[in-house]
């Protein structure tokens, strides 16, 4: 049971670990945050590719060297883009992003009742049926010889 739990943490080799357990969380913190871009849906925390190793050392030199959480993220952002970001930070991309399939299923119902009240009217003004007069007799009559048959 503890090996399935040791996966993750072979990722982060002991000759990056710092010796300030401080820093050591916030790097660690930091780094379940960022994306591998080589793997891509792996956090560098998680990831052997050689690139999230350089960039979770990225990550503690920057620490290191004093910058805020924030810092370390905006650095490494200005560096690989937003992609690096496993959480999008909110902006207007990404409200657009996730805002736009609200926003469709907003416009299509509003198509629909729209298409169904014009049905209502055009139903109201054939008097009621939808059916033109000789619509009317036709099925009469077909409803006529159904009953005479059954």
């Amino acid at each position: 049971m503890m090996l399935a739990f040791a996966g993750p943490a072979a990722a982060v080799n002991p000759d990056e670990v710092l010796d300030d357990p401080a820093l050591e969380a916030r790097a660690r913190e930091l780094s379940l945050d960022l994306r591998c871009l080589v793997c891509q849906n792996q956090s560098i925390d998680d990831s052997n590719a050689e690139l999230a190793r350089d960039l979770r050392l990225l990550v503690r030199e920057r620490l290191v060297a004093g910058d805020s959480d924030e810092d370390v993220i905006d650095y490494v952002v200005s560096r690989y883009g937003e992609f690096v970001l496993l959480t999008p930070r909110f902006s207007v991309k990404t409200v657009l992003l996730w805002g736009a399939p609200l926003v469709i299923l907003l416009i299509g119902a509003g198509v629909m009742v729209i298409n169904a009240r014009g049905r209502d009217k055009m139903v109201a003004a054939a008097g009621g049926s939808g059916l033109s007069q000789a619509e009317q007799a036709e099925l009469a009559k077909v409803l006529e010889d159904r009953d005479r048959e059954a």
